[in-house]
């Protein structure tokens, strides 16, 4: 048996460059990914297949919805219902752990982040 590999959240997030979606692991067809971002709104986007996972890891920012917005900061987790509408709002430097279905990001979802 090979045993499985660790991996340090703050190790991989600041290895990643600035806007890019590092893959970090897979399990159960999700991809879990890291992402440092700031000063990046998104358009209001949905993700028809997939709920996804935020979970801030270093700085905040909100997520807005038609509805309203939810303000994350550090320790927070949110998850967001597939078909719901919602952008994410950064005005600083942010890290945070993702989690959706494999292939439900893209150049269409990531405003123009780089997606590994």
């Amino acid at each position: 048996m090979v045993l499985p590999e660790k991996v340090n959240l703050r190790v991989a997030v600041n290895g990643a460059a600035m806007f890019e979606y590092l893959t970090i692991g897979r399990m159960n067809g999700h991809t879990l990914r890291v992402l440092q971002v700031e000063n990046r709104t998104l358009d209001f986007h949905t993700h028809e297949t997939s709920d996804e996972l935020f979970y801030v890891m270093e700085g905040a920012f909100s997520i807005e919805f038609e509805e309203g917005a939810v303000s994350l900061n550090a320790g927070d987790m949110l998850i967001i219902p597939k078909g719901i509408r919602h952008r994410p709002v950064v005005t600083e430097c942010v890290k945070c752990l993702l989690i959706e279905l494999d292939g439900t990001l893209d150049a269409g979802n990531t405003g123009g982040g780089i997606v590994t």
